[in-house]
């Protein structure tokens, strides 16, 4: 179970990652308040996240280093997965190289580095990589100050499901009332699996895994 902007303006999206990941935002004149407007919740979707602004300036290291550090996911075909080859490749990681093209001027010019479920948020709050392009749900909790990222616009969105045996003779989430359920940890889906249940008044036993080879 996981969750996912057309590539229609590319530029723009390029332009977007490196300002929000590059620049601290100038300090706005003071204004008369005006009445808060109430905002509609947004679709549960997956975003790219960048690093907060921090001091001095990412673009001009990245410039210095020649390549862009992305964090991504290996193990998601179409998305972020490694081929036979050995190379990364799908959705995701065509970002990663989207970014090095307007920036260094090489779609190549990249070092792709796993984020796990766990540590995804944690590698970009940190620095240890420059922007993160894989499947993440936003929240408003990760798109809080604290967590240390700026999100990017929502470039895909999907949904979740569950996958069973042929001949369970599962059909509905009613049939798995006492089931034991692999998820990954770390994800919106464990809490989701949670919340459904509770909210069906249906009992299971959650098996937890980091990544989702191990899930599967």
């Amino acid at each position: 179970m996981n969750k996912r902007l057309s590539m229609v303006g590319i530029t723009l999206l390029i332009i977007a990652v490196i300002y929000s990941a590059c620049a601290a935002p100038a300090a706005a004149p003071a204004a008369t308040p005006a009445p808060a407007e109430s905002a509609a919740a947004a679709p549960a979707a997956d975003q790219p996240a960048a690093p907060a602004a921090q001091s001095g300036s990412l673009l001009d290291t990245v410039k210095a280093r020649g390549k862009i550090v992305c964090g991504v996911n290996n193990q998601v075909p179409g998305f972020g997965n490694v081929d036979a080859n050995g190379n990364y490749a799908g959705f995701d990681v065509d970002f990663c190289k989207a970014v090095a093209a307007g920036v260094l001027g090489d779609a190549e010019a990249v070092e792709y580095r796993y984020a796990s479920g766990n540590d995804r948020f944690t590698l970009v709050s940190t620095g240890e990589v420059d922007v993160l392009f894989r499947n993440s749900t936003w929240t408003l909790t990760r798109d809080s100050a604290e967590v240390g990222m700026e999100w990017m616009p929502v470039n895909f969105y999907d949904g979740q499901g569950m996958m069973v045996r042929k001949d369970s003779g599962i059909t509905s989430l009613d049939d798995m009332d006492g089931a034991t359920i692999c998820v990954q940890s770390g994800t919106t889906t464990e809490l989701n699996l949670a919340d459904v249940f509770r909210t069906m008044g249906l009992d299971f036993t959650p098996v937890v895994f980091e990544d989702n080879d191990k899930t599967s």
